[in-house]
């Protein structure tokens, strides 16, 4: 099996459009979710302990948590529907049994700030002994980006892909049978760690890719007429989901070099996301206009390596005071953006800064939607929006005529 593996692994690494490639190596979406949803989880948290947890998942701050992870494509793709309120079924009975959402907030802290790897499988054997009805297993997918080296996510594609390159006929919905498939996973992660990673995501999107069919382990020479057609329009939909995310990140980094151009104009210093300062539009080149250098800011590690992953920063000339955060967002996503500007506030604002997300104009109505949200509201934080439409079409003009940071009022919005 190992000398197998390797090289399924290695087929897994080579195919440009595997989620190995396209979600989990250099995906920033993918590493700023990490603090997005750890400060969605905190947020349930403090809704269940403070009895404002609503009776549905609808408009629930964990609706919210799982929007940002089902947002990660592919391997979290209808993540949330376990979650969702089933009043017939009395599934999961976590809205309106108070004694199993107390539960479910107490588990979730108890995760958030675990330590160890014995501590999490503790909670996870004591949530299973409740015994709350639809609370199984799907909450893997929520763990996982609480503790990704420990938890892997679990979902019908995950375990499909396990069933078949192990032999084995795990079940959906059982912690126990969740539990036996973690301990197979962590075991092979370890021996192809050099391959993979420490990160479960790695391996976790192998299953995946396997369990969808993606991922062909030998010849196809014997596929039915039907499956033939099935693999042939799984083929299809991945290279049209590859072409639109890269006309996406195209669209991303236009609306980057807008603002870091407006920024630059206006005489402020700029700067580009860690991971994107190597990037250019049109042949102009992030690197000539952007800071060489992050400024010093007094922060904890983790909120520093996320404050460097906002997609412009604009600061007061030779200081470490921003004066305006800008999130750009694709049309998949729009929900985590909100959540790392509101995040960004508590840690570095004074009063002086703006908070922009810049977002494509058909998705408007959900943003105000998205904005109107009670989580977002009573965190007071003021987060404008701008359409790329209006970006691209006076960007030049805000170069020209602006004084200062200010002039983005002109074309900004807000709910």
């Amino acid at each position: 099996m190992n000398k197998d593996l390797n090289q399924i692994i290695q087929q897994y690494k080579d195919d440009n459009q595997s989620v190995f490639n396209t979600w989990f190596i250099n995906n920033e979406e993918r590493l700023k979710a990490f603090r997005s949803i750890r400060r969605g989880v905190m947020q349930v948290i403090q809704d269940i302990k403070s009895k404002q947890f609503p009776n549905d998942f609808k408009g629930s701050s964990l609706e919210f948590v799982l929007t940002c992870i089902t947002e990660q494509k592919q391997v979290f793709e209808g993540a949330a529907h376990p979650f969702y309120w089933k009043p017939k079924l009395r599934i999961p009975d976590i809205y309106e049994n108070e004694n199993n959402k107390q539960a479910f907030g107490q588990f979730l802290e108890n995760c958030l700030n675990a330590k160890s790897e014995e501590q999490l499988l503790k909670e996870i054997i004591r949530l299973d002994s409740l015994k709350i009805k639809g609370l199984g297993p799907s909450v893997a997918s929520i763990l996982y980006f609480l503790h990704p080296t420990i938890i892997p996510p679990f979902n019908t594609a995950i375990i499909n892909g396990f069933n078949f390159l192990f032999k084995d006929k795990k079940k959906l919905g059982s912690w126990s049978e969740y539990l036996k498939l973690r301990e197979v996973m962590m075991g092979t992660n370890t021996q192809h760690r050099a391959e993979l990673s420490s990160d479960l995501g790695a391996i976790a999107g192998l299953l995946f890719e396997i369990g969808t069919q993606k991922l062909i382990l030998g010849t196809d020479e014997y596929l039915s007429e039907p499956e033939r057609k099935k693999l042939e329009k799984l083929i299809e939909k991945r290279q049209h989901d590859v072409k639109e995310e890269k006309e996406e990140e195209n669209l991303h980094t236009e609306m980057q070099y807008h603002l870091l151009k407006i920024g630059d104009a206006l005489g402020y210093d700029v700067i580009a996301a860690s991971n994107d300062r190597s990037r250019s539009h049109c042949g102009n080149s992030f690197s000539f206009i952007s800071l060489q250098q992050f400024p010093e800011i007094n922060l904890d590690k983790e909120t520093l390596n996320t404050v460097k992953l906002i997609d412009v920063l604009w600061f007061q000339k030779g200081t470490n005071n921003v004066i305006a955060a800008f999130e750009v967002e694709k049309s998949t996503s729009i929900y985590s953006g909100i959540l790392r500007l509101a995040d960004l506030s508590y840690s570095i604002a004074d009063g002086d800064e703006v908070f922009y997300l810049i977002v494509p104009d058909q998705r408007e109505k959900d943003v105000c939607m998205q904005l109107c949200r009670p989580a977002i509201k009573q965190n007071n934080v003021a987060i404008k929006y701008i359409l790329f439409s209006e970006l691209r079409n006076h960007c030049e003009a805000l170069c020209k005529f602006g004084e200062n940071h200010l002039v983005m009022e002109k074309i900004a919005k807000m709910v």
